[in-house]
């Protein structure tokens, strides 16, 4: 009997995934590692100490939590010893094509000849429009998904790996010219590296991103809820981002010089106005 270790991307389809009856043990990938400061040597020393700091500052979470919740389960698949198998379970979009380079990454470190190495990654379903995430399919689906899963070779661990090292030097026109697709096994992450290209900043000085909070707020005065809700809105409409409220309220905090707030509703001021028009918006 296969002894197995799955990744999953996230706490949201754990109940799906338990309901599925799968067999093996289950990692949670608590990170975000499209935000803040990543190095190329994923759960180094130096690496988690930016982490900590970068969670501490714009999500007050503190180390011990960031520990508890994020760096244990990770740390789990350091020493694969006695599983014969791993299971990579991620998505198409900018957030989780990320954070898989970076558990190939860290699982290249530790690379071991006596398991096999999977991949399960949702997007594309015969028949429908809509890309698919983890969470669109049945604790039934669950099954066949994992029948369907992708063997990864070292050769594609080391291609997830200087893919990951491109991503953290973040250099633009390295990340244009790089083919992220000419291996058939990661079959989102061209697709996800060309949405990041979109946070690279435009002729005003802003991403795509802060340009889109500027045209929301532009357009109709709202609370800083309703903002993201656009956001989330027009990111699932139009992009491949894949992120959560929680980075948008960032995004919108660090505008703070481009806008003023009254009774709770949010208006451009001269800045954001002026940032705006540089941009031809």
């Amino acid at each position: 009997m296969t002894n197995s270790i799955h990744v999953l991307n996230g706490d949201a389809i754990l109940p799906i995934f338990q309901k599925s009856g799968i067999k093996g043990d289950i990692v949670i990938c608590r990170e975000m590692f499209c935000e803040g400061p990543i190095l190329e040597q994923v759960a180094s020393d130096d690496f988690w100490k930016q982490r900590y700091a970068f969670f501490e500052k714009y999500f007050s979470i503190g180390k011990l939590e960031y520990f508890d919740k994020t760096i244990k389960e990770i740390l789990k698949i350091e020493d694969l010893a006695v599983y014969d198998e791993i299971v990579l379970w991620f998505e198409y979009d900018l957030f989780c094509q990320v954070n898989l380079l970076a558990m190939c990454s860290f699982l290249l470190q530790n690379y071991r000849k006596d398991v096999t190495y999977n991949l399960v990654c949702t997007g594309r379903v015969k028949g429908k429009t809509k890309l698919h995430s983890l969470s669109d399919f049945s604790s039934e689906e669950y099954v066949a998904l994992y029948k369907n899963k992708v063997k990864l070779t070292k050769n594609n661990l080391i291609f997830a790996d200087q893919a990951w090292k491109l991503y953290v030097q973040n250099n633009y026109k390295e990340l244009s010219d790089f083919n992220f697709s000419k291996t058939g096994k990661f079959t989102y992450l061209q697709a996800a590296i060309n949405q990041h290209l979109k946070r690279f900043p435009q002729e005003n000085g802003f991403n795509e991103i802060e340009n889109k909070i500027l045209q929301i707020i532009a357009s109709e005065a709202l609370s800083s809820e309703k903002i993201v809700q656009k956001l989330l809105f027009w990111q699932n409409e139009n992009t491949v981002y894949g992120f959560g409220d929680v980075q948008f309220f960032a995004y919108l905090k660090e505008l703070n010089n481009f806008f003023f707030v009254d009774d709770e509703k949010y208006y451009l001021n001269e800045n954001g106005k002026r940032k705006l028009l540089s941009n031809g918006l």
